[in-house]
């Protein structure tokens, strides 16, 4: 079927009163940046439906790249024929061809936004559903209150549109409309799970990634630059922000005692995120954790670690167990990537026996060792920054396979 629109549904945006005007902008600007390589493609945002004029371009791939723009509650491929009864059965008929399997329930639902045209919206639900009925006498029966399928007739000024299909969005709200925040990524599975569900919630996000070369290897960077890929999907694109910490790891290494190396290795990690956060216009910072699940992931450590800054830290995945993480990793393809053994700056260094319950005041009295203000000058003098699209690749797995087998 060759379709000559889509008609957007939006979710959350119903309810956003006064507000609703700027957050379907953002949704216009946010498809736009989805759907740009489609040249031929237009994009109209109402008050009460977003348009996709397709004007020749393929229907499909347009819907797939749709599906994962946030803010969408779901939308509807339509076609559109002259102002001409006959030519709406043919269309309606040519639409259920492809949808009618076996014995099924249907209805129609009219609006007509042209009061001149002859027939009237009962009318028309009425005379098409009798022609539908007649094309599969054996298939269709008519449900009003719970049909299988219900056709949408839009009489509109420059034709009728029809639409069968309701396909179900990424529903959230639009990517930019919550402010933005610095989402501290590592490459293990909870992160990129967490920066997804922000981005859900509309949150412009750039990514935070602390690297220790030697420590770290070139293939755990490429893989954070790969898992922000896989998220830009969402967002059209993430700016990426590398932190160099190994002089904070070996520094913190030599003057600190073993038992709270990861808690004041955390505290400067946090330092940096909001450094960076109020340097780029941040709102809060996100990360990755999940109350209990590790030693640095209590509420006494939290504590610890988030003493050093008033600015917020949202943990999208805290309430989440690891089964709930993963199954969200499976869904939005980030998994197979997460689990890839190379290790992170958060790995390397780990105590055999880190505290859970670390005490805040003797966390604070062993960060005074350090120069903690020549240390984080020296990282945020050496940032990187890389603005990752989606569908960028970093890391050529067989590559690196073959070469750890030579």
């Amino acid at each position: 079927m060759k379709y000559d629109e889509i008609m957007v549904r939006y979710g959350e945006l119903s309810t956003k009163g006064r507000n609703k005007k700027s957050f379907i902008d953002r949704l216009g600007s946010n498809v736009r940046k989805a759907l740009h390589q489609y040249d031929k493609v237009k994009i109209h945002p109402n008050q009460d439906r977003l348009h996709v004029e397709l004007n020749g371009t393929d229907a499909e791939p347009v819907m797939k790249r749709l599906k994962q723009v946030f803010g969408i509650q779901n939308f509807s491929p339509s076609l559109r024929v002259e102002k001409d009864f006959d030519e709406v059965v043919k269309a309606a008929i040519a639409m259920f061809k492809e949808q009618v399997q076996g014995p099924m329930t249907f209805k129609v639902e009219t609006k007509r936004a042209d009061h001149k045209f002859a027939m009237g919206t009962f009318e028309m639900n009425k005379q098409l559903g009798g022609a539908l009925l007649r094309a599969f006498p054996d298939d269709l029966s008519v449900d009003v209150h719970n049909p299988d399928i219900t056709l949408r007739v839009e009489i509109r000024l420059n034709g009728i549109y029809l639409t069968s299909a309701k396909i179900l969005g990424a529903g959230g709200l639009p990517v930019g409309t919550a402010g933005k925040g610095m989402m501290m990524l590592s490459g293990g599975i909870d992160s990129p799970v967490a920066a997804y569900l922000a981005l859900k919630r509309g949150v412009s996000l750039e990514m935070v990634h602390f690297y220790s070369p030697p420590y770290t290897s070139e293939q755990a960077l490429a893989k954070a630059k790969e898992l922000t890929s896989k998220l830009a999907k969402y967002s059209g694109s993430i700016k990426f922000i590398q932190v160099p910490f190994t002089e904070i790891q070996e520094t913190v290494k030599e003057k600190v005692p073993e038992g709270y190396l990861m808690t004041v290795q955390r505290r400067l990690m946090l330092r940096l995120a909001c450094a960076l956060a109020q340097k780029r216009a941040g709102l809060a910072v996100f990360n990755g954790e999940s109350l209990g699940q590790v030693a640095s992931q209590t509420m006494e450590s939290m504590l610890a670690i988030e003493d050093v800054t008033t600015m917020p830290v949202l943990r999208p995945v805290l309430t989440y167990d690891k089964n709930e993480i993963i199954k969200i990793a499976e869904e939005i393809d980030t998994y197979d990537l997460s689990i890839l053994p190379y290790e992170d700056c958060c790995t390397v260094f780990t105590p055999p026996s880190p505290k859970t319950k670390p005490n805040l005041k003797r966390a604070r009295s062993y960060e005074a060792r350090l120069d903690v203000e020549g240390l984080m000058q020296r990282a945020l003098d050496g940032i990187q920054i890389d603005e990752i699209h989606a569908g960028d690749e970093f890391l050529n797995q067989n590559q690196d396979v073959f070469a750890e087998l030579l």
